[in-house]
This record gives C-alpha cells, sequence and structure tokens, in this order.
C-alpha cells in the first residue's frame, strides 16, 4: 500500500471522472489520499451560442455547466487543503482534456473589482502542483505504477479534442440552422455523423436500383458402389476441362440439357485429395472490433456495448472482494498486451484446457487500422484467472455476457491454432461430354482456441471414396438462384466500414450510431439493419449537392488524419480549423441566397378534427409523417399515424394491433384501443425471430404511457 507518512495537511488529491471509479481506487489507497470524481467534464462549450469565435482565431469561451457547478465548488473546497492534485482521468484525448479543464477551474480567480472599488488588486491565483498519471486498467498494481511514475499535461492531446470539439461546434451550429430553413426545424448536421447516414442512404439506393440476375448450379445424390448407404452431394464444377462461372447456366433449359446428360454418364472418382487445414485465432478487442461482435453474438447496440463495457472497466462490486476493475480501458485500437498478461494467459490455458493448448511462446498481433492512435493495450480482462463463471453471480446478465465474451476473446487469441482435416472428392461424369463434380469434406481434428471462443461449425463427413471407383447416381438436379442485392447495414458492418474508410476514432463510433438514429436520420427494421428514414434521405440529398465537403468519405478521413497530426504535435490546430472555416462558411453564405425551400407539403385526409372540427392534414416532422389540424396555429391539435399489422389484439379481441414509438423512440406493439386495453409487447406478434428490443431490453412488458 502507499506510504502513510504524510499529515492531515499534505493529503494528495486524486480527481478522476466517475463516482465508480473513485470507490475502485480509493480501495487500493491509504487515507493519505483522497480520490474524488469529476463526474464528466467541468467545462464545455456553452448550448445557447456558437462558443467560438472565427475573428478571434477560433477562441472558445468555456463555462461551467450548470450541472457541474456544485460538483466544481466540491473540487475546490478539496483542491485548497492541498497543494498536489493528481488527474488520473482517462489516458486518451477525450480524458486529457478533461484534466485540462480540472486545472482551469481550480486555479479561476475571480474578478475582485467592482464599481465600488475599482482599484482593488486582483485575487491571486491559487497555486497547485499538478501530476498527471495514467493507466490501463483499475488494479492495485496498476494504480501504485501510475503513481509511481507521473508526467506532465500533453498538450498536444489537449489542442486535438479542442480541435475536434470546435470544428463539430462550427459545422453544427452554422449548418443546422440552415436545414432549419429549408426543409425543417429540429433537423441537425454532423461532420462525421452526415457521412454515416450518406453510406446508409447509398447503400439504399442501390438496394432500390439492383436488378436480380438468374442463374443455375447442378448438384448430383450420389453413393460409392461397396456402400450404397452412405451419400455424399456433389455440386458440378467444369464441363470438358472447363471451369463453370457463376453465370454460365444461365436459366432452367441449360441446367435441364446438363441434367439430361449427367442422367445417361458413367460416374467414377476421379481424384481424392485431403489437406489439414489450420485456422488462427482473431485477435483481443480493440473499441471497434468488441462493438461488431458484441453486436453479432449478443445483439448489443454499440452504445449498450461501450456502457456494459464501461461498467466492467470502472468495477464492479465482487462480494468481500469489495469493487474491482474486471477489464483494461475500452476505448482503443491498439492490438498490444502486456507480457504479464499473456504469461498468466498461458497459465490459465494449461490448467483449464492442457499444456497441448497453449503457445509455446506469446503471439502478438499488429494494428491495421487506418490512423491508429493512443498507445493502450488492447481490451482484455485485469485478471485472467478470473473465470467469467467465478463471478457470474454478481454480474448483471449484460456484465456477464459482456466479460464473457472478452475473457474468452482475449485467452484465445493465445491459444493453439484450430486443426481441421479437409477432403475434396471429385467425381466425372462421362458421356457425350465429360462433367466434373465436387463434393467437399470436413473434420474438426484438434479444437485449438475453439475450446475457448466457440463458433458455428459442423463437421461434413464424406464417405471413404478411392481414385476409380464406381459411383452410383441416386439423383441429380438444377437448382435457381438469384443474385442478392447488397445486404444493408448492421451497426457492426457499418462501424467496421467507418473505421476502414478512416472515419472516426474509437470514442466517436458508438455516440455517432446512436445520434443518428435518435434523430430519426436512420432506423433498424426488424431484421436489426438501418435503414435511412424519409427525413434522413432528404437531409443527406441537401448535403451532397450543397455542401459535398462535409459528406464526402475522402475528406472526412482527411481530416481525422489532421486531427491526428495535431495529437502529435505536427499540426497547428486553429491553421487547420481555419482552412476548413473559410471555405465552409462562404459557401454556406452563398447557399442561403441560391438553395430553395424543400419542405415537405401537406396532404389532405377525410378525417376530421374532434377538437375544432376542421379537417386534419398529413404534415413531415423530424420524426416521420404525423396528422395535424389544417387550423394551425388556433388548434395545435396532433395524432400519431398508426401503422397497423393485421392482426386483432390477443388480448381483447378487439383492437387492432398498431406500431408505437416509446418517448425514446423504441419501437413496441400495443392495441390501438389503449387505455381501454393495455396490450403491450417488445416482440412483433407477426415475427418469427425475436428483436433485439427483446433481448437486450428490460425484461418487464413496456407501459402504454411511455409512448409518444
Amino acid at each position: 500500500m502507499a506510504s502513510k507518512t504524510k499529515t492531515k495537511k499534505e493529503k494528495t488529491l486524486i480527481i478522476v471522472e466517475s463516482p465508480t471509479k473513485a470507490r475502485t481506487i480509493s480501495k487500493f489507497l491509504d487515507d493519505s489520499y483522497i480520490v474524488l470524481s469529476s463526474f464528466g467534464h467541468v467545462r464545455d462549450l456553452p448550448k445557447s451560442k456558437l462558443g467560438v469565435d472565427p475573428e478571434n482565431n477560433f477562441e472558445p469561451s468555456y463555462l461551467i455547466p450548470q450541472k457541474a457547478k456544485a460538483n466544481v465548488k466540491i473540487l475546490k473546497a478539496a483542491a485548497e487543503k492541498t497543494k498536489e492534485v493528481i488527474l488520473a482521468t482517462d489516458e486518451d484525448r477525450e480524458g486529457e482534456a478533461i484534466a485540462w479543464h480540472i486545472t482551469k477551474v481550480l486555479t479561476e480567480v475571480k474578478k475582485s473589482r467592482s464599481k465600488k472599488n475599482p482599484d482593488a488588486e486582483p485575487a491571486k491565483a491559487p497555486e497547485y502542483h499538478f501530476r498527471r498519471i495514467v493507466f490501463h486498467e483499475i488494479t492495485q498494481k496498476a494504480i501504485l505504477d501510475a503513481l509511481a511514475h507521473p508526467r506532465e499535461l500533453n498538450n498536444d492531446l489537449v489542442d486535438a479534442q479542442q480541435a475536434r470539439r470546435i470544428l463539430d461546434r462550427l459545422v453544427g451550429y452554422e449548418l443546422s440552422p440552415f436545414l432549419w430553413k429549408k426543409i425543417m426545424r429540429g433537423l441537425s448536421a454532423g461532420r462525421v455523423q452526415s457521412v454515416a447516414v450518406r453510406l446508409i442512404v447509398e447503400r439504399e439506393e442501390e438496394i432500390k436500383k439492383f436488378v436480380p440476375q438468374e442463374y443455375w448450379t447442378v448438384e448430383a445424390l450420389l453413393s460409392s458402389d461397396s456402400n450404397p448407404q452412405a451419400q455424399l452431394r456433389a455440386t458440378l464444377i467444369s464441363r470438358d476441362g472447363k471451369k463453370f462461372e457463376k453465370f454460365d447456366i444461365p436459366n432452367k433449359d441449360a441446367a435441364d440439357a446438363i441434367v439430361a446428360a449427367a442422367r445417361q454418364a458413367s460416374w467414377a472418382v476421379a481424384n481424392v485429395t485431403k489437406k489439414e487445414f489450420r485456422k488462427m485465432p482473431a485477435p483481443p478487442f480493440t473499441t471497434s472490433t468488441l462493438q461488431q461482435e458484441a453486436a453479432k453474438k449478443l445483439h448489443f447496440s454499440a452504445k449498450q456495448t461501450m456502457m456494459f463495457a464501461q461498467q466492467l472497466y470502472e468495477g464492479v462490486e465482487l462480494g468481500g472482494q469489495g469493487s474491482v476493475g474486471l477489464i483494461t480501458y475500452m476505448r482503443t485500437d491498439s492490438l498490444n498486451l502486456s507480457e504479464d498478461s499473456v504469461k498468466e494467459a498461458k497459465r490459465v490455458i494449461t490448467e483449464s484446457f492442457g499444456e497441448n493448448y497453449a503457445l509455446a511462446a506469446p503471439r502478438k498481433f499488429k494494428t491495421k487500422s487506418k490512423g491508429a492512435q493512443e498507445a493502450h493495450e488492447a481490451v482484455r480482462p485485469t485478471d485472467p484467472a478470473r473465470h467469467p463463471d467465478t463471478i457470474k453471480e454478481h454480474l448483471t446478465p449484460q456484465q456477464f455476457r459482456m466479460y464473457d465474451l472478452i475473457w474468452r476473446r482475449f485467452i484465445a487469441c493465445q491459444m493453439e491454432v484450430a486443426i481441421f482435416d479437409t477432403t475434396a472428392i471429385d467425381i466425372a461424369a462421362d458421356g457425350k461430354e465429360s462433367y466434373l463434380f465436387r463434393a467437399n469434406g470436413v473434420i474438426k481434428k484438434f479444437a485449438g482456441f475453439l475450446a475457448a471462443y466457440p463458433m458455428k461449425f459442423e463437421d461434413a463427413i464424406l464417405p471413404e471414396c478411392r481414385e476409380g471407383q464406381t459411383m452410383v447416381l441416386s439423383n441429380v438436379e438444377g437448382i435457381e438462384h438469384f443474385t442478392q442485392p447488397p445486404a444493408r447495414y448492421t451497426e457492426a458492418s457499418l462501424i467496421k466500414a467507418l473505421e476502414e474508410h478512416g472515419i472516426g476514432r474509437p470514442s466517436t463510433y458508438a455516440p455517432t450510431l446512436s445520434t443518428i438514429q435518435t434523430r430519426n436520420y436512420v432506423e433498424k427494421n426488424e431484421q436489426r439493419r438501418l435503414q435511412p428514414t424519409d427525413i434522413g434521405t432528404k437531409v443527406n440529398a441537401m448535403l451532397v449537392a450543397h455542401f459535398p465537403q462535409i459528406v464526402d468519405i475522402a475528406f472526412t478521413a482527411n481530416m481525422e488524419e489532421r486531427l491526428d497530426g495535431v495529437a502529435e504535435g505536427n499540426v497547428d490546430w486553429r491553421k487547420m480549423i481555419g482552412d476548413f472555416y473559410g471555405p465552409f462558411h462562404e459557401n454556406l453564405t452563398k447557399k442561403y441566397e441560391d438553395v430553395a425551400q424543400d419542405k415537405a407539403p401537406e396532404e389532405k385526409t377525410d378525417q376530421i378534427c374532434e377538437k375544432c372540427g376542421s379537417p386534419m392534414v398529413i404534415k413531415t416532422g423530424r420524426f416521420g409523417r404525423f396528422l395535424a389540424c389544417s387550423n394551425f396555429p388556433e388548434c395545435k391539435n396532433t395524432k400519431t399515424i398508426r401503422k397497423t399489422i393485421g392482426m386483432t389484439c390477443p388480448q381483447c379481441n378487439e383492437g387492432d394491433i398498431v406500431e408505437k414509438r416509446t418517448k425514446k423512440r423504441r419501437t413496441f406493439w400495443g392495441c390501438s384501443r389503449y387505455p381501454a386495453c393495455d396490450f403491450a409487447t417488445w416482440k412483433n406478434p407477426l415475427a418469427k425471430e425475436k428483436t433485439e428490443e427483446q433481448e437486450v431490453a428490460a425484461e418487464q412488458e413496456p407501459e402504454q404511457e411511455n409512448q409518444e
């Protein structure tokens, strides 16, 4: 434990971001340390105005948010009792900026001059000895090691965060009013979010333009003459030595001709090839791969993934052990692993799976993502020996599933490869023409890392065959196929696309995806895939036509690279913003004059307003179409347009089941007779598969009074 020689007046103040993190760290230190939380940012740009002065070299005007003022007083009072303040915020740009803002509020000087006493001397700023510490995991060893090796604030990282914040503020606060005027109020634009929406809109356009193309394959069901009971299925691969390409059998007539010829042919094994195939484990998680895999395996949104990971990182109460940080820092694009962690992993693997599953030397991975930054470790368990099952009772179901995923991925990355035996049997059908069919089989020979990180796999066992062996045809048939349109993005595939294009950084993926859905530019369908809404499509069209740089993938990626340059100390952040802002502001001013309004027209209906008797019309707002009284603003009556699914309510047998939304824009299904009937469910009653909302949301049924 840390030394206890300090007197009461010499106590050291440690400031972190969250109270959970503060409680966990306090457990590792003696009473000579006071650990307090800043509760996130203590200063920010004002919400009510731009807060940036383009005429004064983009000087920001920071203020203490109202919700942070009470806590800032607590921090100041604690700091006044010490000369040493340790800033222990996260080791990334955001954490560095929070630490810098804390130094500013603690050394802030109140104006002491007034009209009554204009000559009063200004108050002297308090002096503190600030030290900065960083760590990748919240464990006693990591905290004590960080305290032993403090550093100074990294102003380049602070500038990089300021640059991103100011850049996004300029785009959002100047471009959003333009969208209000030209389309409708309440819209917003953002540097990264608008590119994400563009990707989704363009994918939807590809799907709409897609024309399916027909093609056929031919398959044969065969058995050997010596073992009629053991059958195998083989697919046609060539004719007279020429390989079949995808569209070489374009229609049923062509397939039928091959089937007819094959039925008259003699069949025999032409070749048997056996090979050993080795599959490598995937690297440990980075932020983006964690979000992608959690979406695929756990059906968590990116926002949920980061929330549960944050809880595991900051500390979870483990009975008599108190609060324990279970994973390393979860905002990272590094694949590095500490020597201690891989040594412990080898010990765990040897004890749990056997010596033949452990590596002779640690496996190392190299980061491939564009613009990788902040040299953290990968996301891993802080103690590899802490098996998920041993702490399951102390975790929520979501926390357990998240920890289990991270633990297994880390352990697997340090295990031996999985080994498979693969077999390919080529069978010739000789007649007027010579056709070659192929059957493939695979058998898992050694599980390797799959013992810790299972993947969907089934052995495909082929009967023993020898070259030249006669085969008996049971059936041969043509199978019709159609090409499929490109798949809509899931959250996982969109994050992967953003990362591949170099857009955004580990800390931005989750908030970006959350924002575009909250603002109703994008919505999830029942297959958990992202589709643009009408308003999202309209906003994207406006930005592409008139502000192409804002939604240009290459331009946005280049801006990320320049922000990285700021973080590395190679780019001046004010010049970078000036290079962007001048042309942007000039174009925006011009577009106010040149671009016509594109507001959605009102649609007449035969419905009558029950409040004033005027006709109701259909209008389009931020959250889609709705019914409104035509006598607005004298009458402000509005109604939601309900989507019926063609099903009678199973509870009252009178109302229709309609699709509804909660105040947080979450879809559920309920009875149209509410409140007379309170039937409601997260699951579409007509859907065969579970929706994401049903799988990861609260277990109780939704309350109808939460609908909009």
